[in-house]
């Protein structure tokens, strides 16, 4: 094992973590001041709730040993023969454990993406009992298909950091929320404006810094590998600033703080995909382009008056879509040649590209339907209208996140 590499993974995967309060802070300042803690809280139960059920059977789950090229089984329950000290299949150059962990922060993370869809309107209850069966019906079974051995890993799709298995995953299912959700009162009709903008910033920044974390990190080791991914992800991220900034000002007549700040996130979301098989210059392309099409595609969900509260869907969904097909647009293009990454040409392996994004938008969206509708027809997934109307931090929590 390589100590280097040890020390940098277990970094990387408290920026990964670090990333969750800031996508808490984040989507609390884009929902209205009267739901900015319940928004806030969504996020950090993920961490609670994520952080034992990826111990006890989510990682097994994923990465456990194969079961027909779908799910692992559960021989790592608990963490049974996960060694603290010993090196386990996926990484030789550091202990079993220190992989897990790294990837039990992208388990944390995206159910939380996915809560921006349906912002000011769940029961927390529901959201609980919802949480962990995401997590082990829909997540953890695609991170099999694409990392641990499964079927779109064996096919030759490409993820270097979660394009699939964090974006879509996560967006496609809030656009299933929305669908199953219905709209907020006074959607359409009354102003539903982000309460704090400083607050979405400082998410944003946060979410940024952590994503060094997310994608360099997915490297593996503290290399040449590991510094590409580092580079084009900021880039991205730059570019993504001025594509979605562009498109707002264009059709809005004014550049927004908050667009700004989106943009940023769609850059990241699309080159995750991508970060450890493209160089700087075809990272500005699919950085500039996140942020276009993801601007475009919030609009567009408007226009179909469905209401995902925070654009889960524009940003992860359509910027995962963007960047899983970026990546076999331009992989190996600026760094490393095609053949270090593929045996496939380009057109097989894009194709390989759209197989994995059409396996996982139905996968997703089909799965977290049938969650949804079992615990609406159970328990209930909305609150009462007065509820809703009175904000969801006092009815749902007792509290509220400002006493001015």
């Amino acid at each position: 094992m390589n100590t280097g590499d040890v020390a940098w993974i277990l970094v990387s995967s408290a920026l990964v973590l670090l990333m969750t309060p800031g996508l808490a802070l984040f989507y609390g300042g884009l929902a209205r001041s009267k739901n900015a803690a319940s928004t806030i809280m969504y996020s950090f139960m993920s961490m609670g709730i994520v952080g034992v059920v990826w111990v006890l059977w989510g990682y097994s789950l994923a990465f456990g040993p194969d079961i027909g090229k779908f799910v692992g089984d559960l021989s790592y329950f608990g963490l049974n023969g996960v060694s603290a000290s010993e090196p386990g299949p996926y990484a030789d150059n550091m202990p079993h454990q220190a992989f897990m962990i790294f990837q039990g922060m992208f388990a944390i993370i995206t159910p939380a993406l996915v809560t921006g869809a349906f912002a000011e309107r769940m029961k927390f209850s529901s959201y609980m009992i919802f949480i962990v069966l995401w997590v082990t019906i829909v997540y953890a079974p695609v991170a099999h298909w694409v990392w641990g051995g499964g079927w779109l890993g064996e096919l030759g799709a490409l993820d270097f950091a979660g394009g699939n298995v964090v974006h879509i995953n996560s967006g496609v299912a809030a656009l299933a929320a929305a669908v199953i959700f219905g709209k907020r009162l006074g959607f359409g009709s009354e102003p539903m404006e982000p309460h704090n903008v400083p607050m979405v910033v400082l998410g944003a920044g946060l979410l940024w810094f952590g994503w060094f974390g997310f994608n360099a990190g997915s490297a593996l080791s503290a290399d040449g590998n590991a510094v590409n991914a580092f580079v084009v992800t900021n880039t991205a991220a730059a570019a993504g600033i001025l594509g979605w900034t562009a498109t707002a000002w264009l059709l809005d007549g004014k550049p927004t703080v908050i667009g700004a700040a989106s943009g940023a996130v769609a850059g990241l979301v699309a080159i995750t995909p991508a970060a450890g098989f493209v160089g700087p210059m075809p990272a500005i392309i699919i950085g500039l382009v996140a942020g276009i099409l993801c601007d475009l595609a919030a609009r567009f969900l408007v226009r179909l008056n469905l209401d995902d509260a925070l654009s889960v869907w524009g940003v992860h969904g359509i910027g995962g879509t963007w960047g899983a097909l970026a990546t076999g647009l331009f992989v190996g293009v600026g760094f490393g040649g095609i053949a270090a990454f593929t045996d496939a040409s380009r057109a097989e392996q894009i194709l390989n590209q759209v197989i994995s994004i059409v396996a996982t938008w139905a996968w997703a969206f089909v799965m977290t339907f049938v969650i949804f509708w079992v615990i609406k027809v159970t328990i209930g997934l909305k609150v009462s209208d007065n509820s809703e109307a009175v904000g969801l931090d006092i009815t749902e929590h007792g509290e509220t996140a400002y006493r001015l």
